[in-house]
């Protein structure tokens, strides 16, 4: 007799690009958070062409299962919006959340998402910015300087009244993360913000739930970064002006 598939109530989903420092710690700790929970799970690391160990640290983890190693059919870094959208649309769970690499918020805090959901929401995203949130440790005053001034441009072009476009941890039902992502076509710093503007036009619910933030050493966000996804809020601006997302 063929006992039945457990369909996953969460899926975790984690970008990965040269991790293999810290991916080791964060998969230890990802696993004991999901060990102690009374519902099934599955964690999906996706390898951004990464070209260091990061790929090997995956296949060596025996802290986390089931666990999933997915990787681009070419081997090349495609950037981080590719690689959460490859891992959310493989994802089988029922709630589907992306988190960092460098553990910068822990899984344990999924817990202050979960209301939010009974409620009747559909995408529920971690904050920095909301009341109650906590930084423990900080970004350099320059790259929080150009985020703050970054997210006010943001907030006017494309998600008026979000805090937070960028924290890495965002979480969706399965309806709405096929919805999305499938949609999707940023591939690097700015899927946030695509992600988020197309939720609000397509008529799904958003919460901004604040969160207990750490910036971990070794960041791949750089400067220039900041100046790429202001470039891409404009790309998001005619989209949803043109209507694209919804004609899918």
């Amino acid at each position: 007799m063929t006992m039945p598939e457990i369909v996953p109530r969460l899926s975790v989903v984690i970008p990965a690009y040269n991790e293999e420092l810290r991916l080791a710690d964060t998969l230890a700790s990802v696993g004991r958070y999901l060990q102690a929970q009374p519902y099934a799970s599955e964690v999906i690391v996706v390898d951004d062409g990464s070209r260091d160990r990061t790929a090997e640290v995956v296949r060596a983890c025996t802290a986390v299962k089931p666990l999933r190693l997915l990787q681009h059919p070419d081997g090349a870094n495609h950037g981080k919006g590719a690689a959460v959208r490859l891992g959310m649309l493989a994802a089988a769970g029922s709630y589907r959340l992306f988190m960092d690499a460098d553990n910068s918020t822990t899984l344990d805090q999924v817990a202050g998402l979960w209301p939010w959901f009974e409620q009747g929401y559909d995408v529920v995203i971690g904050s920095r910015r909301k009341h109650g949130a906590r930084i423990d440790s900080r970004q350099a005053r320059h790259k929080e300087l150009a985020g703050r001034l970054g997210n006010l441009v943001i907030r006017w072009l494309a998600v008026p009244g979000i805090e937070d476009t960028q924290a890495g941890f965002k979480m969706f039902t399965a309806v709405c993360a096929q919805a999305l992502f499938s949609r999707q076509t940023l591939d690097r710093w700015g899927y946030d913000i695509e992600l988020l503007a197309m939720a609000r036009q397509l008529g799904y619910r958003v919460q901004e739930v604040p969160i207990v933030w750490n910036n971990a050493p070794g960041s791949k966000v750089r400067l220039g970064s900041y100046l790429e996804v202001l470039a891409e809020v404009w790309h998001v601006r005619r989209n949803l002006k043109s209507g694209r997302y919804l004609r899918q």
